[in-house]
């Protein structure tokens, strides 16, 4: 069982950090972190979105276990005028790590994408976006 939103997140991204600095190597974006995009090679930003939170055991009024439920979001940034396979390759590599797997007790959905997304960050981007729902269960 997990405990904690930080538990949460520590898993999901050390889940990718660990994946992303297998060949090819790919730099990772994470929230509220100093990032600067690499010159000339794909890179990752990762967002967690929590959502609802209920009951799943009922125990003193204080205790128990509450199933929160969750969004990872995956965006995959490579070069404008490069072609769209790399790109698709990390999608497939990110959806690996997560479609339907449990992970340190975070249980991940089957993954929706990859959906080719406008790039708010400047029109020099093409972006793939992955996302996977998941459920965890904090005390």
């Amino acid at each position: 069982m997990t405990s904690t939103y930080n538990d949460v997140r520590a898993a999901i991204e050390g889940r990718i950090a660990t994946e992303m600095v297998k060949a090819p190597p790919y730099k990772v974006a994470y929230a509220n972190m100093p990032f600067t995009p690499p010159a000339g090679t794909p890179w990752l930003s990762v967002e967690i979105q929590f959502g609802d939170n209920n009951y799943f055991t009922l125990q003193a009024p204080t205790t128990g276990t509450n199933r929160q439920s969750g969004v990872l979001v995956v965006n995959i940034f490579s070069d404008v005028g490069t072609g769209t396979g790399t790109a698709f390759t990390i999608a497939e590599r990110v959806k690996d790590l997560f479609d339907r797997k449990t992970v340190s007790n975070v249980i991940f959905d089957a993954a929706s994408g990859p959906t080719q997304t406008a790039s708010g960050l400047s029109d020099s981007f093409f972006q793939l976006q992955v996302s996977v729902s998941f459920d965890a269960y904090l005390s």
